[in-house]
């Protein structure tokens, strides 16, 4: 459990593991996850570092929002951060997380010390078709029927669906995900397909001069694997990929997930 949890701040639920007089180390999850999906490897980070987890708007405890435009989350989190007393942060984010923490670092390079991005697909055409499973729950017109009539059984699928090795979903994570509403997803999946579109994220990065660490699974299911390395062009760039990985390393291979990161925390590189 984190330092105390139910904290909201500008719309979003805010959860706190390790020291509050600990360096600050914010967690953003991805679509249509929550907070609990970084969970495995918050012991290890907790241990060296004030672990903050954001859970987005309309994702588990975090109310909808008018917009999920990436840049007005960006800018809701640095309300939070800001009232939190927080700067120089260093920002992980996780698949589409790491679109909110990009952005972050475009509006308040005062606030963004480094970034970890983890499974963050680069532009559009890196997107692999994507499994049956998932893409008859989102799509319609079968998806609205099938996404109120999901089982907990249908919830764990749909996340290892993206996995390459066999993983425990937390059951934390599972009551969370159910919470997601339909529309709220397709309107986020949106909203990151037009800001990648709009500029990459290598492109993006490489006009920001903060250290970045990409981590990317050698067996992602939803980004081509390959497509880690367009992130070699970017200045300050360090590129890691995970062996026989998919989508989500932090549930894959936490032990890894989380040594990369306490690395990268410690050193910039």
């Amino acid at each position: 459990m984190g330092i105390y949890d139910g904290t909201h701040l500008h719309g979003m639920h805010v959860v706190h593991d390790g020291s509050q007089e600990a360096p600050p180390l914010v967690l953003i999850h991805g679509s249509g996850t929550s907070c609990s999906s970084w969970g495995p490897v918050v012991p290890a980070l907790a241990r060296r570092y004030h672990v903050i987890r954001v859970d987005l708007p309309g994702h588990s405890q975090s109310p909808p929002a008018p917009s999920y435009d990436v840049p007005e989350q960006a800018a809701h989190l640095a309300a939070a951060l800001d009232e939190l007393g927080l700067c120089r942060v260093i920002v992980a984010g996780h698949s589409s997380g790491g679109y909110i923490a990009t952005a972050l670092a475009e509006q308040r390079p005062d606030l963004v010390g480094s970034l970890a991005l983890i499974s963050s697909g680069p532009s559009p055409d890196a997107l692999l078709p994507q499994p049956d499973l998932l893409r008859v729950r989102i799509a319609p017109p079968l998806g609205p029927l099938l996404w109120r009539a999901r089982s907990d059984a249908m919830l764990r699928r749909g996340v290892t669906a993206v996995c390459n090795r066999p993983v425990d979903v937390p059951d934390d994570l599972v009551a969370e995900v159910r919470g997601i509403g339909y529309r709220t997803f397709r309107t986020v999946l949106r909203h990151n397909g037009a800001y990648i579109a709009e500029k990459s994220v290598p492109a993006r990065l490489t006009a920001l001069d903060v250290p970045v660490l990409v981590i990317f699974g050698a067996a992602d299911r939803r980004w081509d694997p390959s497509s880690a390395h367009h992130y070699d062009t970017v200045p300050n760039a360090r590129v890691e990929q995970l062996p026989d990985v998919g989508h989500l390393p932090m549930l894959e291979a936490p032990e890894a997930t989380g040594e990369l990161l306490l690395g990268f925390a410690a050193t910039g590189r």
